[in-house]
């Protein structure tokens, strides 16, 4: 277990943006990290827990407290159950399941962070999210002072949602574990059109595992969702915004804001989200409502490739890039009366 004493948060975070920790331990086993959370608890020392770093946004005062960065390791595949602990890299994760011929995760490809923010997150990409795949959870809670396993059912998974991020002073995801497919090497019927129109194939049908992880990579990549450290436009957390879920009445009106702005003949795009409720496009509303690709004039920027990702363009603050999130959300409210909800996690900072 290492320890640091005012330390750079910036550099483990894919912003990179961010004040330093007053304290940051690096806990390597589960004991290790159930043994610093019990101590910031037992002396009421604000704690932060950071797994790959991927989707959190750090005040440029950085954290006054204990950071935990979590760099546990474990990978276990037990026939077509996989364990993962909750430091390992996720990416690294999908490609071994996929090596070893089995499907459930291997449109999450490229996804960048920790197998333990999976569940927090209810990750997905491209038509698969891990609330499908995964049986269990191994927690440390906090409240009760004792590990626990949170069964599927008992996670409240729904869209980027879960327990974990509902009460996220109570939890301290340890191990995931998933039940996974032995389709022969074939991945799980693609449910994602574009997936599909890569390949050349009709959504509902199955590919080679490998060839749908590849497929993925590349439209990650072409987007700037793939980690490069050369490439600004992956010093990001990927989607900062998720994509709204309106009520028929808001559905309604937001159709109607788009005819009178865009013409009658402009179709937002829309899926079924539920009963009553209908999903759009962020990326969509931000590129309609005038922030399109590049857009911006300081060191954080949208993306040049994906309206959907803001940037540090290098040389950036957190300040700069709230300062960019607020224009776009305010921007989209007011062209159609939808708020954009960011996805990442704000410390010290709100938008």
């Amino acid at each position: 277990m290492q320890e640091l004493h005012d330390a750079p948060l910036a550099p483990l975070t894919t912003f990179r943006l961010g004040g330093p920790a007053t304290r940051l331990v690096t806990a390597t086993t589960d004991d290790e990290v159930i043994a610093v959370v019990r101590e910031a608890d037992a002396s009421g020392t604000p704690l932060l827990i950071i797994g790959g770093g991927s989707n959190l946004v750090i005040s440029d005062k950085g954290f006054e407290g204990t950071a935990l960065r979590i760099a546990t390791t474990g990978f276990r595949l037990d026939g077509t159950r996989l364990e993962l602990a909750a430091g390992e890299n996720w990416s690294d994760a999908v490609a071994r399941t996929v090596e070893a011929g089995l499907a459930g995760i291997e449109c999450m490809a490229g996804v960048p962070g920790s197998a333990g923010a999976t569940p927090i997150q209810n990750v997905g990409a491209y038509g698969q999210e891990v609330s499908a795949t995964i049986t269990e959870v191994v927690a440390y809670d906090r409240r009760a002072d004792e590990v626990v396993t949170v069964p599927n059912a008992d996670c409240g998974f729904s869209y980027r949602h879960s327990r974990f991020k509902q009460d996220p002073t109570r939890f301290v995801v340890l191990r995931v574990r998933f039940e996974l497919e032995d389709a022969g090497g074939l991945s799980a019927p693609l449910k994602y059109p574009e997936t599909a129109r890569a390949l050349g194939v009709e959504a509902g049908e199955r590919v080679p595992a490998a060839t749908a992880r590849e497929t993925v990579l590349k439209l990650r990549a072409g987007k700037g969702m793939v980690l490069d450290a050369e490439d600004h436009d992956t010093w990001s957390a990927g989607s900062f915004f998720t994509n709204p879920i309106l009520t028929e009445a808001e559905h309604a009106a937001f159709l109607a804001r788009a005819a009178e702005r865009l013409g009658p003949d402009v179709t937002p795009p829309a899926y079924p989200a539920g009963d009553g409720f209908t999903k759009t496009s962020a990326a969509w509303l931000i590129d309609k409502a005038g922030f399109t690709k590049g857009y911006g004039a300081g060191p954080a920027r949208i993306s040049t490739k994906h309206t959907l990702a803001l940037t540090n363009r290098g040389g950036a603050t957190t300040e700069d890039l709230l300062a960019l999130a607020r224009e776009v959300r305010d921007g989209v409210f007011a062209a159609f009366g939808v708020t954009l909800v960011n996805e990442p996690v704000t410390v010290g900072v709100s938008l």
